[in-house]
């Protein structure tokens, strides 16, 4: 029997590099995907897998992504993030676009050219990291919270549309995970960033890598959905029992 695949995309960094890492330490060749391509050759040889350079906005980024892989067995879509922290009325609509290209259509382009081979391989698994963000809302939020219901909603319906195909779905909405994303969110400002997780204890990257990888382990007939998983700390989007 061929080695089972995995595809992570927005691999560079957090969640993605973290669980890359973990597929490959359970016999996985894992693919790994995203737009800063000399971070991913290094986790690629780090971990016996394969880097590609992937822009998930971008098709034509995509579908030569999609055609370098030749079997798809496990597919995690990690790419996305927030920018901006405004009000609808304040709202920054290249903001907006950045967040529903990224976490929306770019999960739409990279599912539809990889789902034939995710068929194909006869026991499929497709995760989606979205967030409780993908589930709830808060104020200032819109931008991100609707792109990730978006998000959400695209990967719950195709539960559905592949019921019946040897295909699992499950979508893991993680709480405050301390990675680079409020970096991203906060246009580098380090300082704002490290405040959203001050006086808590948050999750880690590891900690929904090894997530992924219970699902990855789970049998052809188990199909966990929906994974809710937050800090301890954490009651909802915004709402921590932070320690002075």
């Amino acid at each position: 029997m061929s080695t089972r695949t995995a595809v992570v995309t927005g691999a560079s960094s957090g969640i993605g590099e973290a669980t890359a890492r973990e597929l490959a330490k359970q016999g996985y060749h894992v693919y790994v995907g995203a737009r800063r391509f000399d971070r991913v050759q290094k986790l690629a040889a780090e971990i016996g897998g394969t880097a590609l350079e992937l822009d998930v906005t971008d098709e034509d980024s995509v579908r030569a992504f999609a055609d370098a892989i030749e079997r798809a067995d496990v597919l995690v879509n990690n790419a996305g993030g927030a920018k901006g922290l405004s009000t609808v009325a304040e709202a920054d609509l290249d903001d907006w676009r950045w967040m529903w290209e990224t976490n929306v259509l770019g999960t739409l382009r990279v599912t539809k050219a990889l789902l034939p081979k995710l068929i194909d391989s006869g026991d499929g698994l497709i995760v989606t990291i979205t967030s409780i963000a993908a589930l709830l809302t808060y104020d200032n939020g819109s931008g991100y919270t609707s792109a990730k219901h978006a998000q959400g909603v695209l990967h719950r319906t195709l539960r559905g549309e592949l019921l019946g195909k040897p295909v699992r779905l499950t979508e893991i909405a993680p709480g405050a995970v301390e990675t680079e994303f409020s970096l991203v969110r906060f246009d580098g400002d380090a300082e704002r960033a490290a405040k959203v997780y001050e006086g808590i204890d948050p999750l880690y990257a590891t900690d929904i890598a090894e997530i992924v990888g219970f699902v990855a382990g789970r049998p052809p007939h188990v199909n966990l959905d929906t994974i809710i998983v937050k800090p301890r700390d954490q009651a909802e989007p915004g709402r921590f029992a932070r320690r002075s």
